[in-house]
């Protein structure tokens, strides 16, 4: 039987009050959800007590950990917190990325009523972003830090800010003070274990994770375990092929993001899978890694940004036995954080055809830390990218649509967040009147007469602004499209045009791609200014005005930054995401030079 048959159908419920509000959830119904992770750890470890859960690379092959093995080291380190006197309100601090130590740690924190406090590592490994560092320390204040290698972080762990927490270190390199994590491992027989892990409700809070700070200060999003484990119940009601063999991933999508750390993680922990920990990353010098670890290990499962799968496909068609070892097994490819363009998902489509004869699903959905994460799923096969689905079971949405049927995104659920870690103000200003969560989402019907056709993602509301004109223009779309226009060159870029006449780019290259086409990095006072590069950005962005029409579409003038975005600046955050704001203030002048009459780095059509 092919899997694309046990893919469950769209069946949306669409209510319509007299105000113009419209509310969806799905028809199907949620299924049985486990009260915490450790009642997924003990399952597993009982029926399939030899299967791996955890692995990462370790010299020519893998360090892995079954999931009895993996339950046996939980408890132990679950003991060693409770001897330590850590609890509900002393969380444990994890500096370091993706390890199978991070997620021992995680789940023993977990195990025993403790939440784990996962951050990005760039902020202890890039000097300039220890601001962000010492804001978590502050806020959450912890008992206990953990990082893999003391050496490696020991900068960031001479911050004053440490003073009086417990540093523990799977690698402690002799460093004074630090704890070795193999110390943890031994236990710690004087507490009772077994009535902490009972005293552990669906309330219990699991874990604060820390929002990317793109439009204020981070902030602590409060995750409990009743969300987690929903919003596991509601992906395996939605893909029940979940159910149908233990899946496999190879991920590197870091912890301290709900996408990697809750949606791809609890995943495999609740279906009794896999999860082999790609230390590569899709950026220059790291993917040939992920390439080395998927010629030892491919999954059924894919899941990765837009860009890593154009890397991943490239890398696909010059390497015939890689191709058919990913395909031959693969029962989704999952994509998230921006569209996928188009050409890539044609190109997965026919390989896959290729090598198995039908397509796996090619997805992606829509959620939000504050939502554990997945609301929304594309759970029904499709053949186009940018449709983020319907309902999960178990969630309700509320759409209020304005005069171009464009609709906020409000939503309510178990998976919902409680609230922002002691931030109350946050807290009730993130909630309306009903107790909907008010996303700063926005979503257009793909059929307005049919909600199960799906919605697709419309921008964050937030993002929108006027041209001199009044003329609104909807940026997060616009940005999507122009990437799509100014690809490969532009490895992101910022719409420009609030209280303007006329819409700009300014566009951060990619330089790799430059030096391949031939174009150099002159600059001029922060920009590039080749006239080869210039030119052919010019010949795009004319050959779009000539497919749009409307002052809201149509983008005039262009700018190529030569510094990259900055994370210590707060450019750019741990995600990898512009804030827009901060480039456009830090960038005062080149937004001026680009709005100029006459400058030799600026094109305009």
């Amino acid at each position: 039987m092919k899997r694309t048959e046990t893919f469950l159908p769209h069946k949306v419920i669409r209510t319509d009050r007299e105000d113009g509000t419209i509310l969806l959830a799905s028809a199907h119904p949620l299924g049985p959800v486990v009260r915490r992770t450790g009642d997924w750890l003990h399952r597993w470890a009982g029926e399939a007590p030899d299967r791996v859960f955890l692995a990462e690379r370790s010299g020519a092959g893998w360090r892995s950990e079954s999931y009895a093995a993996a339950l046996q080291k939980v408890r132990a380190l679950a003991a060693s917190l409770l001897a330590r006197g850590l609890g509900a309100d002393t969380p444990i601090l994890i500096l370091s990325g993706n390890g199978v130590d991070h997620g021992l740690l995680a789940l023993a924190g977990q195990y025993a009523g403790i939440p784990t406090v996962p951050v990005a590592e760039q902020y202890s490994l890039i000097h300039g972003a220890h601001g962000r560092l010492r804001h978590a320390v502050e806020l959450v204040r912890p008992a206990m830090a953990y990082t893999i290698d003391a050496q490696q972080y020991g900068e960031a762990l001479d911050l004053d800010c440490f003073d009086g927490i417990e540093i523990v270190a799977s690698h402690p390199h002799g460093r004074p003070g630090v704890t070795a994590f193999e110390t943890l491992l031994q236990g710690d027989g004087s507490v009772d274990l077994d009535a902490a892990f009972d005293a552990v409700t669906p309330d219990t809070v699991a874990k604060i994770l820390m929002t990317s700070g793109s439009t204020s200060s981070p902030k602590g999003v409060l995750t409990t375990q009743g969300m987690m484990c929903v919003n596991q119940a509601q992906l395996a009601a939605a893909m029940p092929f979940l159910g149908e063999r233990p899946p496999r991933i190879v991920d590197w999508l870091p912890w301290n993001h709900v996408f990697g750390g809750s949606h791809n993680f609890n995943m495999m922990l609740a279906s009794g899978g896999t999860l082999y920990i790609d230390d590569g990353k899709p950026v220059p010098g790291l993917f040939e890694r992920t390439v080395e670890n998927l010629g030892l290990v491919t999954g059924t499962l894919s899941f990765n940004v837009p860009v890593g799968y154009g890397m991943l496909l490239k890398a696909l068609k010059a390497d015939a036995a890689l191709r058919r070892r990913f395909f031959e097994d693969l029962d989704l490819v999952f994509y998230a954080g921006a569209s996928l363009p188009q050409e890539i998902w044609q190109g997965f489509e026919a390989m896959a055809m290729e090598i198995k004869g039908e397509v796996p699903l090619i997805t992606t959905s829509w959620g939000l830390t504050e939502t554990a994460p997945a609301v929304m799923l594309q759970h029904e096969p499709i053949d186009r990218s940018g449709v983020v689905g319907v309902p999960l079971p178990g969630s309700e949405i509320k759409l209020l649509p304005d005069a171009d049927l464009r609709c906020e995104v409000r939503v309510k659920g178990p998976n919902v967040m409680p609230g922002y870690y002691e931030a109350p103000d946050k807290t009730a200003e993130a909630f309306d009147e009903e107790g909907f969560f008010l996303t700063g989402d926005a979503m257009v019907f793909v059929d307005p007469g049919d909600a199960d056709k799906g919605m697709k993602f419309d921008g964050r509301i937030s993002e929108d602004f006027k041209l001199l004109t009044g003329t609104w223009v909807r940026a997060a779309q616009l940005r999507i499209d122009m990437l799509a226009c100014l690809s490969p060159l532009a490895a992101d870029l910022v719409i420009t045009g609030a209280d303007r006449t006329e819409i700009g780019v300014m566009i951060f290259p990619n330089m790799a791609e430059l030096r391949a086409e031939g174009f150099s990095n002159a600059e001029q006072g922060g920009a590039l200014s080749d006239p080869m590069l210039l030119g052919e950005i010019h010949r795009r962005l004319a050959e779009r005005a000539r497919e749009v029409s409307g002052s809201s579409t149509r983008v005039a003038r262009a700018i190529v930054l030569a510094e990259p975005p900055s994370m210590p600046e707060g450019e750019m955050t741990a995600k990898g995401n512009l804030n827009f704001r901060k480039v456009l203030t830090r960038r005062a002048d080149l937004l001026a030079r680009l709005y100029a009459d006459s400058d030799a780095c600026v094109t305009t059509i």
